[in-house]
C-alpha cells in the first residue's frame, strides 16, 4: 500500500464524504437527468399525484373524513349495512354506505389507510435500520462476525415474510396473551413486520460495503485512525444508500400488503381499530349476501395505495441504475 500522509489522507475522507462533497452529489444528480427522467415518466408522475393524494387523504383523516368511526358515541347499530348514495335505500349522510356496525364506509377507508400507512412506514424503516446496521457490521469487519449474519438471513430466507410474521405475532401473543391486544397489537404487528424484512436489506447492503471499504477512502480514513463505527456511519453508508432507497420503497409496498393480509386472517389490526385488511375481512363475511361494497371499496382504495407505491419504487429502481437510464 503506497504511503499517505495524514493531510493527503484527510484530504481524501472530506473530498469522498464529507460535507464539501455533498454539494457535488447533488450537482451530479440534477446534471444526470434524475428529475427531468421524473417529469418525463407520465405513469411515474401520475404515481406520485395518485400516491400524495392518497397520503394526504390518509394522515389528514381526522380533519376530512364525515365521520369518526372510532367514535361509539356517533355509531348506530341502525345505520348497519346502508348502500352507496346511488343504490335504493341508500342515506346521503354516506357516500360509499356503511359497515356491519353502521360506521361511515368512506371514513373508515380514510383511517384505515392512515393504519396501514403508519404500520408500513415504522416497520419499513425499523427493518432498515436492522438491515442496514448488520449489513454494515458483517461487510466491514467479515470473518466469523459476516458468516453468522449471513447465515442466519440466508436461514429466514428459505420462509416466506408471511410466516415469519405469523410466527413473530404468535410468540409475543403467546408471551403477553394476558394483556390487552387492542393496545399491543399495533407495535407487535411493526415489530413483526420489521423482523420479516430486514434481510433485503443486510444483504444489499453487505455487498456494497464490501466494494466500499477497499476504495482509497476508506484507506485513508484508516491511516489518520478514525474508529471503524466512524469509518462505517460517516463515510460508507451514505455511499450505500441508493439501493437502500429502492428497497424501501418497494417494501413499503409490500409490508402494506402483509400487514393487510394478517389482519385479514385476524392476527393484526383489531375490529376496533381497523386498517385496510381489517375492513375487507369484515366485508367478506357480507360479500356474498348482497353487501358487497364493504369490502370492495377497502379492497379498491388497498390496491390503489400498493399499486402507486410500487410504480414509484420501479422507476426509483432504474432512475439510479445508470444502464438501465
Amino acid at each position: 500500500m503506497p504511503t499517505v500522509s495524514n493531510e493527503e489522507a484527510k484530504a481524501a475522507v472530506q473530498d469522498r464524504s464529507g460535507v464539501e462533497a455533498a454539494p457535488g452529489r447533488i450537482t451530479r444528480m440534477v446534471d444526470n437527468d434524475f428529475f427531468h427522467a421524473f417529469l418525463r415518466s407520465k405513469i411515474t408522475v401520475i404515481a406520485a399525484c395518485g400516491t400524495l393524494t392518497l397520503f394526504l387523504l390518509a394522515f389528514l383523516a381526522p380533519w376530512i373524513a364525515p365521520h369518526d368511526p372510532f367514535d361509539l358515541a356517533s355509531i348506530s347499530i341502525m345505520d348497519a349495512r346502508v348502500p352507496p348514495v346511488w343504490m335504493d335505500y341508500s342515506d346521503p349522510r354516506f357516500v360509499l354506505g356503511t359497515d356491519d356496525q353502521g360506521r361511515d364506509l368512506l371514513s373508515g377507508i380514510f383511517y384505515g389507510m392512515r393504519i396501514s400507512l403508519i404500520v408500513g412506514f415504522c416497520s419499513v424503516v425499523a427493518a432498515a435500520v436492522i438491515g442496514i446496521t448488520l449489513g454494515l457490521v458483517a461487510g466491514y469487519m467479515g470473518g466469523r462476525i459476516d458468516a453468522i449474519i449471513m447465515r442466519i438471513a440466508d436461514v429466514q430466507l428459505t420462509f416466506p415474510a408471511i410466516l415469519i410474521a405469523l410466527l413473530i405475532d404468535g410468540i409475543a401473543h403467546g408471551i403477553f396473551g394476558s394483556l390487552d391486544r387492542n393496545v399491543f397489537a399495533f407495535y407487535i404487528l411493526i415489530v413483526a413486520l420489521a423482523l420479516s424484512f430486514w434481510v433485503q436489506y443486510a444483504r444489499t447492503v453487505r455487498s456494497s460495503t464490501m466494494v466500499e471499504k477497499s476504495k482509497e477512502y476508506v484507506q485513508a480514513a484508516r491511516v489518520i485512525g478514525l474508529p471503524s463505527v466512524i469509518i462505517m456511519a460517516r463515510h460508507i453508508l451514505p455511499n450505500v444508500m441508493g439501493p437502500v432507497m429502492v428497497i424501501a420503497t418497494i417494501n413499503l409496498a409490500l409490508a402494506i400488503v402483509t400487514e393487510a393480509t394478517l389482519s385479514f386472517l385476524g392476527v393484526g389490526m383489531p375490529p376496533t381499530q381497523p386498517s385496510l385488511g381489517t375492513l375487507i375481512a369484515i366485508g367478506n363475511d357480507f360479500l356474498y349476501s348482497g353487501e358487497w361494497w364493504i369490502a370492495i371499496f377497502p379492497g379498491v382504495a388497498l390496491a390503489l395505495l400498493v399499486l402507486n407505491v410500487n410504480l414509484l419504487g420501479d422507476w426509483l429502481r432504474d432512475a439510479l441504475n445508470p444502464k438501465l437510464r
